[in-house]
């Protein structure tokens, strides 16, 4: 039995018409037409009565109603069910701006590849949004930085120092280890990201009494970058953003280690984790493996 069939005889008898039910079912009146007369003759009743274009439901079709009407519900529920219990779930990844732009963009293609059902949604915003929401359970995981609550587990996935980076025909030529009045001389543009503890920065310069000339204060990490290829200006850039230039050699980077280490790391941070295959999550640890080697193939 067709269950197109049945759903045209329902929706003709809500109808009362053959026309109006071919509207709605998006048909040609003859398509609906020839469904219920295929229903008719597989069922060997008369199931309407035809008065020129009326149709009147007959005492065998009114018997069969209660019957076709169960049959389409439970399809409906049972594929309602199906598409539930198919593998077209959707993640949902709570993450700040900078990983979400450097590490997700080259994670879930791979992903994907992996798992070609899933869907993904990221959410960026700071760690302590992410941790709401992960809590709230409205996220899967987050990507962050290591928060110590109970309930909460962290794993180290990727290192993201803080670098100060200039372009490689920067006119800087450091040969001794900088100083602090010495950095304060240099044009600055200053990348402002409620995700890394700048404070740290700012500090440095404080400590000696002197201030950071900095021309130019941007949220947007791209800008940065390209106000550092004028060659005229440093920046700190948090390590995921200035990967690739540094490999490439682009862009070099300038030894303050001895001034200021902002060795921030990003976690993978979640409370429950069977709410994912357990491969896919040491799919999640693997891509942030290649991630961090993929730039040393670079020549």
């Amino acid at each position: 039995m067709n269950i197109d069939h049945i759903e045209a005889f329902l929706y003709v008898v809500h109808y009362k018409s053959i026309h109006k039910a071919a509207n709605a079912l998006f048909l040609s009146q003859p398509t609906v037409t020839a469904r219920i007369k295929s229903l008719e003759r597989e069922l060997n009743v008369e199931l309407f009565h035809r008065d020129g274009r009326s149709v009147i439901l007959s005492d065998k079709g009114k018997g069969f109603l209660p019957f076709a009407t169960q049959i389409v519900q439970t399809f409906q529920q049972g594929k309602k069910q199906l598409e539930e219990t198919q593998e077209t779930d959707e993640v949902c990844i709570g993450t700040n701006g900078v990983t979400a732009q450097y590490f997700l963009a080259y994670a879930l293609p791979k992903w994907k590849e992996s798992y070609p059902h899933l869907r993904f949604q990221i959410v960026t915003g700071s760690t302590n949004i992410i941790l709401e929401k992960l809590q709230s359970h409205q996220i899967h995981f987050g990507l962050i930085q290591y928060v110590h609550r109970e309930g909460i587990g962290n794993e180290l996935l990727l290192s993201n120092a803080v670098k100060l980076v200039m372009h490689r025909e920067h006119s800087f030529q450091q040969n001794t280890l900088i100083k602090v009045r010495e950095l304060a001389q240099q044009k600055m543009v200053f990348f402002e990201c409620g995700a890394f503890d700048w404070n740290y920065v700012h500090k440095l310069f404080e400590v000696e009494g002197v201030t950071a000339n900095i021309e130019v204060r941007t949220d947007h990490l791209e800008v940065a970058k390209e106000f550092i290829r004028t060659k005229g200006y440093m920046s700190f850039l948090p390590h995921l953003c200035v990967k690739k230039e540094l490999e490439s050699g682009e862009f070099v980077e300038i030894d303050v280690k001895h001034l200021l280490d902002m060795n921030q790391h990003i976690f993978l941070t979640y409370n429950n984790k069977d709410t994912l295959a357990p491969s896919f999550w040491e799919k999640v640890i693997e891509t942030a493996e290649q991630f961090e080697s993929s730039y040393e193939k670079i020549d």
